[in-house]
């Protein structure tokens, strides 16, 4: 086995919010024209807290939770494409280079088709220029079933392949 296998690792994310009323809906570091936002500490941003999970896990770095608890004030209501900026500062640091990403949003409305280019350009500008063409973003429904179904929030989960 070469030794850039034995460096290359995977990590997963995954993270999930309940609506909320009078609150802006943000995925992707994106604003949804939608009547109802996502309940969280920070901004909510469950495409980015699954993505921020997975480069953490797969480059052994703990998880979102350690990194920015939500029992810390300075993060409330924090834009979660800034949290993702600190994670990318991190990576540099550790000489940490990110190969891909690949995400799934999970809900029956909004719907995210006209939104993704938006979002993996917000992705890949708090990723300092992270080629857009190595992120990817879907949305999927469950088929009305479970909470996401029923309309009671959003779910993410992404995967991102990083070489250490």
């Amino acid at each position: 086995m070469s030794n850039d296998i034995k460096r290359i690792r995977v990590g997963t994310g995954y993270d999930v919010h309940p609506f909320i009323e009078n609150r802006d809906l943000i995925i992707g570091g994106e604003k949804f024209d939608y009547i109802y936002g996502l309940a969280g500490h920070s901004d909510a941003d469950v495409l980015i807290h699954a993505i921020i999970d997975s480069i953490l896990g797969a480059a052994n770095l703990g998880d979102i939770g350690l990194l920015f608890p939500d029992s810390d004030i300075k993060y409330k209501n924090i834009s979660s494409i800034n949290l993702l900026k600190n994670v990318n500062k991190i990576l540099i640091e550790k000489n940490i280079e990110i190969l891909n990403i690949d995400s799934i949003i999970i809900c029956e409305e909004p719907k995210i088709a006209g939104y993704v280019n938006n979002m993996k350009m917000n992705i890949s500008d708090a990723l300092n220029g992270f080629p857009v063409d190595r992120i990817g973003i879907k949305g999927k429904t469950t088929e009305r079933l479970g909470f996401a179904g029923r309309g009671e929030g959003i779910a993410a989960s992404a995967v991102s392949l990083l070489y250490l």
